[in-house]
This record gives structure tokens, sequence and C-alpha cells, in this order.
């Protein structure tokens, strides 16, 4: 729990935070529609996606402390570097000085979503981390100045503060939330061994557009936001789609065999989410999406696959 900014004898005004641990969960996203534009001045594509957050999370925790330190378990322990390069580090360093405070804090993260998967980790923890470090020194800033914060750190990154469906346009960092019926809808996650570069992804697809070997674009995105609002997977299955399978299937070819299983399985439709390696499969229903994972699972196309549902709030206290 916060307190609210308040006066105090003995310093000038400083904001008083959470006296006990802030625990942040935060999702994993998938896009449902990724249409990568040309290369822009900035070094980035113009994009226009949707992105979608579901059930798999991660949970940083913060507790005061005389320096800025983090440690983790789980998804990548041993491997994901804990110094300033790890963006949960560069996200305290933002918001402090954003609100002129010290960025003193002990972080703990624990992780299930994958390293380098295409389901944003890195950048759902950033998220968590200006959620949680928020909290723990009273900065009080709102879900709009910490999304403008976010922006900075990532292109995914504002979605995640704020969770749900929602359309990404600019290089993904200018995030409109998607007005829909609620409706709940199922996942399979195909987690695969090893990670894929997005920098990678995209320099990869720059080369087979240009080698005429990329297939066309996907443009809009208005048939899959009138099927998000019809509420039917059937109708949502015929809509995904994602400019960066073709460069993810070009670097890790084993990819299609794990596309080929889902669709075996009886998988309404399955796409390589964001740059991959993870595959994800829309399911009719909660108990469809178990079958099909069980499936996945038997065939060893995957290390392992996951059900999920979303949408689901972005990160949060608790």
């Amino acid at each position: 729990m916060t307190e609210a900014w308040e006066p105090d004898d003995d310093d000038d005004q400083r904001p008083r935070g959470a006296s006990g641990p802030v625990r942040v969960r935060v999702p994993a996203k998938v896009n449902l529609h990724l249409g990568v534009g040309p290369l822009r001045r900035d070094g980035y594509h113009e994009l226009n996606t949707v992105y979608h957050a579901i059930s798999i999370h991660d949970e940083l925790t913060a507790r005061r402390g005389d320096t800025l330190a983090l440690t983790m378990e789980g998804e990548g322990a041993g491997a994901l570097a804990l110094d300033d390069t790890n963006l949960v580090i560069r996200a305290a360093h933002a918001l402090a000085a954003y609100a002129g405070v010290p960025a003193h804090a002990r972080l703990h993260l624990r992780k299930q979503i994958p390293l380098a998967g295409g389901l944003a980790g890195g950048s759902a923890d950033a998220a968590a981390t200006l959620v949680a470090c928020d909290a723990l020194w009273g900065t009080g800033l709102s879900r709009d100045e910490l999304a403008g914060i976010a922006a900075g750190l990532g292109s995914d990154v504002p979605f995640l503060i704020h969770g749900g469906t929602a359309l990404g346009t600019g290089r993904g960092e200018a995030v409109s939330p998607v007005l829909a019926r609620p409706t709940s809808w199922y996942w399979v996650v195909a987690l695969a061994d090893g990670g894929l570069s997005t920098p990678a992804a995209y320099a990869e697809l720059d080369r087979l557009r240009a080698a005429g070997a990329a297939g066309p674009p996907l443009g809009s995105t208005d048939a899959l936001l009138a099927a998000l609002r019809q509420r039917d997977p059937r109708v949502l299955a015929a809509t995904l789609g994602n400019d960066l399978q073709d460069a993810a299937l070009a670097m890790r070819p084993s990819l299609a065999a794990t596309l080929k299983a889902g669709e075996a399985a009886g998988a309404l439709a399955g796409i390589v989410s964001g740059s991959g390696p993870t595959c994800v499969f829309l399911a009719a229903d909660a108990a469809d999406a178990e079958r099909i994972a069980a499936e996945l699972d038997a065939a060893g196309v995957c290390r392992e696959a996951r059900v999920a549902h979303g949408p689901v709030a972005g990160a949060r206290i608790g």
C-alpha cells in the first residue's frame, strides 16, 4: 500500500512509499496481428499491431534498500545479466530520474516468461519495475505517466503497463485500448528451446523482402478488430497474422513442425508469437486448449506447451 505525498518536518516534502515489500504480477503478450512496415529513420520499423496480454506471468518484488540490486529465479536464471543492461535496472533508474528520487531498492524477479521468446518477457519485467518502484518510493505517478517513461525503455513496455487488448502504432509504443465486449480467448503457448533475437528477426524480414521471398504485408487491422467484437474464436482465427513469421521460420525452420502439429491437434489457428520462437495456438475453449497442449507435448515439437487465457490486466500490485 502506498501513502500519499505529504510534507515531513524533517525533510523537504519527499514522498513516503511502502514500508513493506511490493509485489507486482505482469503478463506476457502475444501479437494477434503484427504488421511490419518500412524501416524508419530512427532504426525502428513502422508497426501496426494488436497486442493481447495472456495469463503467463512474471512476478517482481521490490523492497527498500540502500542501493539498487536485482536477484532472480526461474526462466533464464544464470543466463540473464543482472547489471545495468537488464531492463529491470534500466526501468528503476528511469523512474528515479523522472521522479527525482534515489534509485534504491532490492528487487527480486520470479520468471515464468521465457527469454527471447517473442512474449515480451523483458518488457513485462520493465513494466513491473515501474509499477513496483512507483509504489515503493511513493512517487504517485499515473498509469499514463508510467507508460510515458515506459516508451523510452522499449516498444512493448507501455502496453504491459495497461494490459488487456490494444492497438499499437508507431514503433509499437503508441497504445490505444481495443473496446470489445468482455470475452476470454483460450491459447496454447508452445515454448521452444532457446530464443531468437528480435533485431535479427527484423533484419531477416528486410532481407527476405528485398529478395522477394517474404509473403505480402498484412496491412490493416480492421478485420481482426471486427473479429474481436464478434466473440467467436473461429472468426478470430481467420484474422490472426504476423509479418515476422517468415523471418522466424527462416531462422528456426523447426518451427514449421510445431505449427503443423498444432494444426493436426485441432487448433483453430497457429502463429509465431512476435519475433519467435514461441508459437501460439487459438483453441475453441478451455477444454480444447488442454487437449491441444497435451498433444503438442506428446508430439515432442516444443519444450513445453502451456495453456493460457486472455485478455488479462497489465502490471498490477498484489
